[in-house]
């Protein structure tokens, strides 16, 4: 790349003082600053290399270091330069309000103004977690004018010097020995006036649209997870980026079945006859019907857990489990006859009565385990004839 010399663009000969290099760029500053030549790009750039020259030049290290090295040594150094206007205004702030009697946030270059983020909710039912959800979302937002990129006025046909400031941003007042100076109200500090406000956006800079957006909610997704959408937000001005878009994703809650993590619980009720014999049950599981296998003694409380069937984690893509827990449903009425029957089975099955000579042979742990297991069975029994 083939850099000029700063010297030349500044016009100034090479052992010019810090205050002639001032001078001079004061001077190339007023002519080329981009309120005086609004969209025009070379004129923009010549701006930008100016002020470059003038950063080196300005400071005696680096102007040392160039004389010695020129843009080679600068560059080896990290010297980078200007990567745009907002850097050169926020570097040479106090500057321009020596040469233009207004500071940099004064006069509207207060840097790009990138768009506010937006957020939203959306709510799901839990049978809609089982797969991938598509969602049309109507987002109502600010976005940047076209016709003007955000400025606010009608790019072709540029700014003028506000006649009430005389471009200075500062309405000054003098009494006796004071001198008062305040933000122009006409401009608002910042120097000029447009000749012609944006006709598409009436000098906003943006306008108010309604916008669907297509979003995919995937599998097994959790509720108050936050997705972020980046550029959905509301759009900036003055070149600034627009804003981004959060979404967080709730979940209703199910009135037969809940979520640990990616593990899915519910309650299956089956009868005591089921209980006892054993039974193969189908379970409908939104949208899928599974078989379960019920093993014959099975207690009040036990669990029966399928692996694999439960919540896809939607970080990982790992299934959880499918974790029923078993409730026997006692009948509460029972017949003669019926009420017999289950008496004499209690009877062969010794459930009444426990054997004093073996229990007093069992040590304290197996006491413990055997007096659980007789609570289960006399408890399940006692319900059954309510005796």
């Amino acid at each position: 790349m083939v850099y000029r010399d700063y010297y030349e663009i500044l016009g100034v000969p090479r052992n010019a003082t810090q205050e002639e290099i001032k001078r001079a760029y004061r001077r190339l500053a007023l002519k080329y600053h981009p309120d005086k030549n609004p969209g025009n790009k070379e004129a923009e750039e010549k701006f930008k290399e100016i002020s470059e020259a003038y950063e080196v030049l300005s400071d005696p290290e680096k102007r040392a270091l160039y004389d010695r090295a020129g843009h080679a040594g600068l560059r080896n150094s990290g010297f980078k330069g200007f990567e745009d206007l907002s850097d050169i205004f926020r570097s040479f702030s106090d500057l321009f309000q020596e040469f233009f009697d207004f500071t940099f946030e004064e006069r509207g270059y207060s840097q790009k103004r990138n768009g506010a983020d937006l957020s939203t909710e959306v709510w799901l039912e839990f049978e809609e977690i089982f797969q991938d959800k598509e969602i049309t979302l109507d987002i109502e937002k600010w976005d940047t004018c076209e016709a003007c990129q955000g400025l606010g006025y009608d790019v072709t046909k540029g700014t003028k010097s506000c006649d009430q400031c005389q471009g200075k941003g500062r309405v000054y007042y003098t009494e006796g020995f004071f001198r008062v100076s305040y933000t122009c109200p006409e401009c608002r500090g910042k120097g000029h006036s447009y000749n012609e406000k944006c006709g598409s956006c009436g000098g906003v800079g943006r306008h108010r649209i309604r916008k669907k957006l297509k979003i995919t909610i995937p599998e097994g997704v959790e509720d108050g997870a936050l997705f972020r959408y980046p550029g959905e937000g509301e759009g900036g001005l003055l070149g600034g980026k627009p804003g981004d878009l959060y979404i967080r994703v709730r979940v209703k809650p199910h009135p037969f079945f809940h979520r640990e993590g990616s593990d899915l619980y519910a309650q299956v009720k089956i009868n005591f006859v089921s209980a006892i014999l054993g039974e193969v049950i189908k379970v409908p599981l939104f949208g899928r019907e599974l078989e379960v296998v019920i093993p014959p003694g099975t207690q009040p409380g036990d669990r029966v857990i399928l692996k694999g069937e439960g919540l896809k984690d939607w970080k990982t893509g790992a299934r959880g489990d499918l974790i029923l827990q078993i409730q026997v449903e006692i009948p509460k009425d029972l017949d003669k006859k019926n009420k017999e029957l289950l008496k004499a089975i209690a009877n062969s099955e010794n459930l009444s009565k426990g054997s004093l000579t073996e229990i007093n042979s069992l040590n304290g742990d197996e006491l413990k385990k055997r007096a659980t297991n007789k609570r289960k069975k006399d408890g399940f029994w006692e319900r059954i004839f309510g005796s």
